[in-house]
């Protein structure tokens, strides 16, 4: 009976374990020299505020050996956002996506929810066409509040990221852009707010995984 009962349990303590092992997100394997990463997103991906080759994706590049490509546009949203993604992943077929939007939609006081489902909906073109996403977490800007103070992330981003499965660059946006040494104006970082963007960025990505 004790003989038994013991088999019963090592049985199931095998169980339990392979069940936690396949509950394991996988690891990841970081991005190789010269992998193409797609830098989408509005005017802070673009680099406003800072003068030519000195916005995060051309400091990401020099610093990981990526090809990293610029798709900032000043003024996006995450909404119009949505209408380009998929041409620029058929176009440059990259092994990373790297989301910065909804600091727009926030100035145009658009409801979060629908900023979330539209960030969401740029996730699921990522994934359909089977590219790993980033999502960058943006704080809830204002013109009349923006640069007042400590800011802090959207709670979108963290839940977006929970309910999608996708990894989350927390934290870094906000601490740069709360404080007025490392910005240009209200809304965007300054050279060196970029620098400490990039290199905020890369600590996560590491984390991750993705990045040596």
């Amino acid at each position: 009976m004790m003989i038994k009962t013991a088999t019963h349990v090592l049985c199931l303590s095998l169980l339990l374990a392979a069940l936690a092992g396949c509950s394991r997100e996988p690891a990841r394997d970081p991005l190789r020299d010269g992998a193409v990463v797609l830098a989408f997103g509005d005017s802070v991906t673009h680099g406003t505020g800072a003068g030519s080759g000195q916005g995060y994706p051309e400091l990401l590049a020099r610093e990981t050996g990526w090809s990293v490509i610029n798709a900032g546009v000043p003024g996006d949203t995450a909404g119009q956002a949505v209408n380009r993604i998929g041409s620029l992943l058929d176009r440059y077929e990259p092994e990373l996506v790297i989301v910065e939007l909804g600091g727009n939609d926030f100035l145009r006081q658009r409801p979060e929810g629908q900023v979330k489902e539209d960030l969401r909906a740029i996730l699921h073109a990522c994934r359909d066409a089977g590219i790993t996403a980033v999502l960058v977490a943006v704080p809830r800007l204002s013109l009349l509040r923006a640069g007042i103070g400590a800011l802090a992330d959207s709670p979108i981003y963290r839940e977006l990221a929970e309910e999608e499965q996708v990894p989350l660059i927390a934290g870094v946006f906000s601490d740069v852009i709360s404080d007025e040494n490392l910005r240009a104006d209200r809304i965007h970082p300054n050279a060196q707010g970029y620098r400490e963007l990039t290199a905020g960025f890369i600590r996560a990505m590491r984390d991750m995984g993705l990045a040596r």
